[in-house]
């Protein structure tokens, strides 16, 4: 890599979008004049990759993601963020400069009444679950995004107040340690630990939390389960006021176009041994797809239970007709850029990841584009099952190219399925 194109993609991570915006720029005109190699589309997607917009472990804005992803040939790239739609509009800028397929989601953790005595996928705290929008069309304003927003400032706020007293001396000032690590104010636990990390020396954290380990990863992990999870001076244990319902959520996901979505851990906790409970608690309130993170769910040799209930779990959402969308987070050191699909484990499952990704690729492009989404009245009109639905929007985002998502706006409520092929064909 030349010093310019090193240059380029460290400017990429910039928190000044208009240099962020000119560095992509300029590297695709580099790629465009073939001094930087683009690998061809692969088998490979993520599409649960965080930003710096909530916690990425790299520093990797949504432009970067971008950038890193089309140098890759992913078959299609996903952001997630916890809590704030800021990166949407960013990488789908990015990636049709750059011909990328993408979609981007939202995270955010509620609470499920029905399951109130049953830990789900957070640990240590029934009721409370990792939940999902998929497919966002664009950023908008919300007021229970305003309310997540809030509600998470204010625990962070207290959070580090209640550290502060048990790490004293060492202390953090939540403006001026915390916010600065974030482009646009959403700080995150991560943030938080990385902020502490930068505090004190080996001595001083040996005597509160024990070690004091070289590595940068293991260091903030374990000051974050020493003081911020469950045990921990800092942590207080959620109730049902702590974060919104699941149909609050859902109910916000489907009015801004895009799709609901189950979030799987392991399949251990007693909440996701009910997975089909929990599937018909979303289904009521209009989850219609379902996200998995491979690499927790298996290790590379090993049929153990974990992997018995990724497999059970993939065969159910099959059953379902739910899109599975996978990914590797990125808002962890360590954290792969893609999973390791050519695994044993994983490569027999390789066609129904992709059969996702393009689902909710097409799904976004057509949301955005004319309104035409996955559950759209116009889909729901078109489409007498859930697998002719699939059928359409998987070939729909197989055959669609980033260039010429334009040819799907505008369309009227009366378009075809055969039309839109026709428009893009």
């Amino acid at each position: 890599m030349t010093p310019q194109i090193e240059k380029l993609e460290q400017q990429l991570d910039s928190f000044n979008s208009a240099q962020r915006k000119d560095a992509l720029a300029q590297l695709w005109d580099l790629a465009r004049a073939g001094k930087i190699e683009l690998a061809e589309p692969t088998h490979e997607v993520n599409l649960h990759a965080h930003t710096f917009f909530s916690y990425n472990a790299y520093g990797y804005s949504p432009s970067k993601y971008a950038w890193l992803a089309r140098k890759r040939g992913l078959a299609v790239a996903g952001i997630v963020d916890f809590d704030v739609l800021d990166a949407v509009e960013e990488f789908w800028a990015a990636g049709k400069l750059i011909g990328l397929k993408r979609c981007a989601s939202l995270e955010s953790r509620t609470f499920v009444p029905e399951f109130s005595t049953r830990v789900i996928n957070s640990p240590g705290e029934p009721g409370i679950d990792y939940n999902m929008g998929v497919g966002f069309p664009r950023a908008i304003s919300h007021p229970l995004l305003t309310q997540m927003r809030q509600t998470a400032e204010a625990r962070n706020r207290e959070l580090v107040r209640r550290v502060n007293a048990f790490l004293k001396p060492v202390e953090l000032d939540y403006d001026k340690d915390v916010l600065s690590l974030t482009p646009n104010g959403n700080a995150t636990e991560r943030h938080i630990c990385e902020a502490y990390s930068k505090k004190g020396d080996a001595n001083f954290w040996k005597e509160k939390i024990g070690d004091c380990p070289s590595d940068p990863a293991k260091f903030q992990a374990l000051i974050r389960a020493k003081t911020m999870k469950k045990g921990g001076p800092g942590y207080v244990q959620p109730d049902a006021g702590s974060f919104p319902l699941l149909t609050e959520m859902n109910k916000f996901v489907l009015d801004s176009g895009a799709i609901p979505t189950v979030t799987w851990l392991d399949g251990t906790t007693d909440g996701e041994k009910a997975i089909e409970e929990l599937f018909e608690v979303s289904m009521r309130s209009g989850a219609a797809a379902i996200n998995l993170i491979p690499d927790r769910n298996y290790t590379p040799g090993v049929r153990d239970e974990k992997y018995k209930n990724l497999c059970d779990v993939i065969a159910l959402s099959e059953k379902h007709g739910f899109p599975i969308i996978v990914g590797t987070e990125m808002n962890a050191p360590g954290n792969k850029f893609v999973d390791a699909f050519d695994t044993a484990e994983l490569k027999p499952f390789v066609p129904v990841f992709l059969k996702g990704a393009h689902i909710i690729y097409a799904h976004s492009v057509l949301q955005r584009e004319s309104g035409l989404g996955y559950l759209s009245v116009w889909a729901k009109k078109n489409f007498k099952s859930v697998a002719a639905k699939n059928e359409f929007y998987e070939t729909l985002g197989r055959q669609l190219q980033p260039a010429n998502e334009d040819k799907l706006r505008g369309l009227s409520s009366d378009v075809t399925p055969a039309n839109i092929f026709a428009k893009i064909n």
